[in-house]
C-alpha cells in the first residue's frame, strides 16, 4: 500500500506527458497534410465569352465555385476572363470551363 500513492503519481506523471506529446505530433501531422494539399492546387486561367454586363462575372464565378474541388474564382470583366485555383485530384479544366459554358458563358483553357 505504501507503493500505491507513487505508482498513481507515476502514473498521472507518464499519461501527462504523453498529453502533452500528442497535440505535438497531431500539429506536425496536420502542418505536412496542409503542406500536401497546397502542393496538389493548381491555377488555370479561361476566357470567358458572352460577358457583356458587370452581373456575367458574377454569374461565371458562382458557377465555376460550385464544381466540387475549386478553391477559388477572379473573374476579369475587363479581359473576359476568369482564374480558378482548384484541386486537380477533385475536378478538371473540362468541367469548370463546362460549368460556365452551362450557365451561358462559354470557358476555354487558355495559357497554363
Amino acid at each position: 500500500m505504501k507503493h500505491l500513492p507513487k505508482a498513481i503519481f507515476a502514473a498521472l506523471a507518464l499519461g501527462t506527458s504523453a498529453m502533452i506529446a500528442l497535440p505535438l505530433v497531431t500539429s506536425a501531422s496536420a502542418q505536412s497534410t496542409s503542406k500536401a494539399v497546397a502542393v496538389a492546387e493548381m491555377t488555370q486561367t479561361f476566357a470567358i465569352d458572352n460577358m457583356t454586363c458587370a452581373s456575367c462575372p458574377i454569374t461565371v464565378r458562382l458557377a465555376m465555385e460550385g464544381v466540387a474541388g475549386v478553391k477559388s474564382v477572379k473573374v476579369d470583366f475587363e479581359a473576359k476572363s476568369a482564374t480558378v485555383l482548384y484541386d486537380p485530384s477533385a475536378t478538371t479544366v473540362a468541367a469548370i470551363a463546362a460549368a460556365s459554358t452551362n450557365a451561358g458563358y462559354p470557358a476555354k483553357a487558355i495559357g497554363n
